[in-house]
């Protein structure tokens, strides 16, 4: 569960970029705090492609399999 709660604050965390100045906010610098940390590896390995950077996604498919990972190995154990 704290997985999907790590996935949705980078989904909020992404969404913010949409709008000026959100993350400025003390809501955004918050989450920023939270999400930035694991989005950086991401954005050091994967290039933006013009405008566009694609590494947020790229790691919400990372964080996707880790917590479907880690729910298989929470059914296996039972």
């Amino acid at each position: 569960m704290a997985i999907q709660i790590y996935l949705i604050l980078c989904i909020i965390y992404i969404f913010m970029s949409w709008f000026p100045n959100a993350r400025e906010t003390s809501f955004g610098r918050m989450v920023g705090r939270l999400v930035e940390p694991y989005l950086q590896p991401f954005r050091s390995i994967i290039p933006p492609l013009g405008m566009i950077d694609i590494s947020p996604i790229v790691a919400i498919f990372a964080l996707n399999f880790a917590m479907y990972g880690v729910g298989f190995i929470f059914d296996m154990l039972r």
